[in-house]
């Protein structure tokens, strides 16, 4: 994982964005190279959906995003810490009259965000998930390290580092502090993340939620954003966000879990 990270995270740096999208490969193609030199095999990548519970947790994939989008998101426009402004992009724009009011524009940029959106990230999301969630996750479980979870979260975010310092991704405030929240934030999802894959057996609802969160903040959210520093309380690395997120993991960390390699 780490020889391909830095060659990607690199070219992302010096080059092109699109080098984002391949960087997004580099954990599932790790797990393949793991998987074939450990011998693990394939079966337990879980490509099946899961029957009903996998339903559900799609479906919660789905609109997660979109709540966690409105709380934090709708604090820091009520509060005036960031300018509610959205406008038309390039897919709602001819559908959507110069007359429209903001509520309506954001409503239906919202929902092309939901389904197309989601649908076109799908493909990077993959990337990442069958990495993170359909191997790394579950060999942390297996092996029995205190805290899997926890740790698996906080790869995954120091994985972005190098792309925010760089300033790959997430520009705004200083960047130290935008990779600080930005890995807390993503060990604070990556609760929700491990309940809907540990809970369906199927890496599915990682996916789907990976997909929807990357479409509904980054193609919704953010563009209706605007100010002088929006970066710091909204967005990837806001500090809304992280404590929106913390507040969702405790919720989703309640309870009694049930861990599924596959599908019942």
């Amino acid at each position: 994982l780490i020889p391909l990270s830095v060659v990607f995270e690199t070219l992302a740096i010096r080059g092109s964005s699109w080098w984002i999208s391949a960087l997004m490969w580099t954990p599932a193609a790790a797990s393949v190279v793991a998987r074939l030199a450990l011998h693990d095999g394939f079966g337990d990548v879980s490509f099946r959906l899961g029957g009903r519970r996998g339903s559900k947790a799609i479906g919660l994939a789905l609109i997660f995003p979109v709540v966690i989008g409105l709380i934090a998101y709708g604090i820091a426009w009520t509060t005036g810490l960031v300018q509610f402004s959205p406008r038309p992009n390039r897919l709602t724009a001819p559908y959507i009259a110069n007359t429209t009011s903001l509520g309506v524009v954001f409503v239906i940029n919202l929902a092309v965000a939901a389904t197309v959106g989601t649908a076109n990230c799908a493909g990077t999301a993959a990337g990442e998930e069958i990495g993170w969630r359909g191997y790394m996750l579950t060999r942390l479980v297996d092996a029995g390290l205190p805290k899997p979870i926890l740790t698996s979260g906080l790869i995954w975010g120091l994985w972005h580092v190098p792309l925010v310092l760089g300033g790959a991704f997430l520009v705004g405030p200083p960047p130290f502090l935008i990779a600080l929240l930005l890995v807390i934030m993503a060990t604070a999802f990556s609760f929700v993340f491990a309940r809907l894959r540990l809970e369906t057996g199927s890496v599915w609802p990682a996916i789907t939620l990976h997909s929807a969160w990357n479409a509904i903040i980054q193609t919704a959210f953010d563009p209706a954003s605007h100010g002088a520093q929006p970066e710091l309380w909204i967005g990837e690395s806001g500090i809304l966000t992280a404590l929106t997120m913390i507040v969702a993991a405790i919720a989703f960390s309640y309870g009694r879990w049930t861990i599924l390699r596959t599908p019942e």
